[in-house]
């Protein structure tokens, strides 16, 4: 009997409501959007760090309202008015600032509601186009917070069952007391520890999550105790 060859699952970000880690990082940003009626001259910026849950919300919300969904960073040429609400994602990372600008006077001039998402509040972007930072300031923004303890322990959960890759609970507690607390910094420790898994065909241990995520670990925190020149085994408390 032949054995089978095992490989890499890769699975599509999913957006559907269900899948959503609420929290009360993001509640505020939830209460806005069931709130269209409140927002500042029909515009919503939710803004914070990558991996926030910005373009999730985004997308449930465009899903909801039927709107027109644009990417920021693709954003270019002019713009037809919309038809309907509109909403764009990593709007701070546009190339063409007068596209975006367009976009948002002719969203304007159509009464049309306007979700938007960046990094950072219009405050702290720097914007060359003056209109354009005069629309984005008379603009309520809204922040997405640092995730908290329980919320960055599900969100690890979903990532590892996403891949189906499995992590013990001590390779889990490892992960969440030294990574940087952002959801950014697990997916690119849980991408890499899939990539290592399916390559070497070995188990996630501590010592090997170590050794590849070393550069990305919080500054200060300690590397896990390592016994040098020996065989590791689930006994040794590394696994």
């Amino acid at each position: 009997m032949k054995s089978q060859l095992s490989l890499p699952f890769m699975s599509a970000p999913d957006y559907a409501p269900e899948d959503f880690c609420a929290a009360p990082s993001n509640a505020l940003a939830r209460e806005w959007l069931a709130r269209p009626e409140g927002w500042t001259n029909g515009r919503l910026i939710l803004w914070g760090a990558t991996g926030c849950g910005k373009t999730h919300l985004l997308r449930i919300w465009a899903a909801g309202q039927n709107a027109l969904v644009l990417n920021g960073a693709q954003l270019q040429g002019p713009v037809m008015a919309p038809e309907g609400p509109l909403a764009i994602d990593d709007a701070d990372a546009t190339p063409e600032p007068r596209a975006l600008l367009h976009v948002l006077n002719a969203a304007a001039e159509a009464g049309r509601k306007v979700l938007l998402t960046a990094r950072h509040p219009p405050s702290r972007q720097a914007l060359k186009l003056a209109d354009l930072a005069s629309r984005l300031r008379a603009s309520l923004a809204v922040e997405i917070g640092a995730p908290e303890d329980d919320l960055l322990e599900l969100l690890l959960s979903r990532l590892a069952s996403e891949r189906q890759l499995n992590l013990s609970p001590s390779v889990r507690k490892f992960l969440l007391r030294r990574l940087p607390r952002t959801a950014g910094a697990l997916r690119e420790a849980v991408a890499r520890l899939d990539r290592a898994a399916f390559e070497r065909g070995a188990r996630i241990s501590r010592l090997m999550a170590a050794g590849l995520l070393e550069d990305i670990f919080s500054p200060g925190t300690a590397a896990p105790d390592m016994l040098p020149n020996r065989h590791l085994t689930a006994g040794d408390g590394l696994l």
